[in-house]
């Protein structure tokens, strides 16, 4: 048997909970977990109501997982036991063209098929063990430290795939706005100092999170209040940020970015808020101004994220817990006051 938190009932806290350790089918990889993060979609999952939740219960919850490669399914060969890999998570049929490009975030058949990611309707990572369905889905960490990497398969990971779309529109002189200090926002604001040379403008409603944006490379830091597009756009002599990234997604942090965006800007919605951006002419936003929800990312776009770490370019402001005190971390985690990203250590 094997410890794992649990989303059991719905509207009910998750538990952690006694499970049997999976046992590795075919072409599968059984993991000894040694990290998972802890993220807001997890909240977001939590609060569905019965009738609209998609997943059967009760689930292991747990997106961002690391660990060691425990045990081997019958034809596996591409990964050895006692190997350190991270998981990528938006699993795909595997056969379509996005899938065969590596963008298994974009696969339009996996939801038909039943295929789901792990933590979000497959077992996840916030568990002793983890089993994942193909070793495709391992990207070797080669010496990342695991407390690092397991934030950066989606906390770091989502943020890459929406700034790279993004880097066209960013050149010398141009404005980037992050709306959301949190996990995916402070590693936002990373990546964009180290792939572009814009200047990065970061809002939240946090001075303690403000404070984190600074230190990890924020040219300007704002209060995110009524007042917070005006002085974007004062910041860009009146013609507003070139690319707006919302990690909070609620009504209030949309209209700021709709009027803090430039013309033929970008506004990229991340945070699961519930809030809803009017797009089309008359909708407030500004001429040629794209609009996207991006959705994790691809493979390659994983190990580039873990490269960058590597390198020393990324890191993640962190506090662990134990496998015990997720319940407590998910609940401080909804109050607002993880400072930076959460993450479990199953075998602590």
């Amino acid at each position: 048997m094997m410890k794992a938190v649990q989303y059991r009932r719905v509207g009910h806290a998750p538990e952690v909970v006694d499970v049997p350790v999976p046992e590795p089918g075919p072409g599968q990889v059984l993991l000894q977990v040694t990290a998972a993060g802890l993220c807001h979609s997890d909240l977001a999952v939590m609060g569905w109501p019965e009738e609209q939740f998609p997943y059967a219960l009760p689930m292991t919850l747990g997106h961002e997982g690391v660990g060691t490669v425990a045990a081997l399914g019958a034809g596996v060969t591409a990964v050895t036991e006692g190997e350190a890999v991270a998981v990528y998570g938006p699993w795909g049929c595997g056969r379509c063209h996005p899938c065969a490009e590596g963008k298994e975030n974009c696969c339009p058949h996996a939801a038909g098929l039943g295929i789901l990611p792990p933590g979000l309707g497959s077992p996840g990572a916030l568990a002793e063990y983890v089993l994942v369905d193909s070793p495709g889905h391992l990207v070797p960490l080669n010496g990342l430290d695991p407390v690092q990497a397991a934030p950066l398969t989606d906390a770091g990971l989502t943020p890459y795939h929406a700034i790279r779309g993004s880097l066209p529109k960013l050149p010398p002189g141009s404005t980037a706005v992050v709306i959301g200090v949190g996990g995916l926002g402070h590693l936002a604001v990373q990546l964009l100092r180290a792939l572009s040379p814009a200047r990065v403008v970061a809002l939240d409603v946090s001075k303690e999170k403000l404070t984190l944006a600074h230190d990890v490379g924020a040219h300007e830091t704002l209060l995110s209040d009524g007042e917070a597009a005006a002085r974007i756009r004062e910041l860009t002599g009146g013609t507003g940020a070139e690319v707006v990234l919302d990690f909070v997604g609620a009504e209030t942090t949309l209209a700021v970015a709709a009027a803090s965006v430039a013309v033929a800007g970008d506004v990229t919605v991340v945070g699961l808020g519930g809030g809803t951006l009017a797009v089309g002419f008359g909708g407030g936003l500004p001429f040629e101004v794209s609009a996207s929800f991006p959705y994790w990312g691809s493979r390659t776009e994983l190990m580039e994220v873990l490269e960058l770490a590597r390198q020393g370019l990324v890191s993640c402001h962190v506090e662990t817990f134990t496998l015990e005190q997720a319940p407590e971390a998910y609940e401080r985690l909804h109050a607002g006051e993880i400072n930076g990203r959460a993450v479990i250590l199953p075998h602590a």
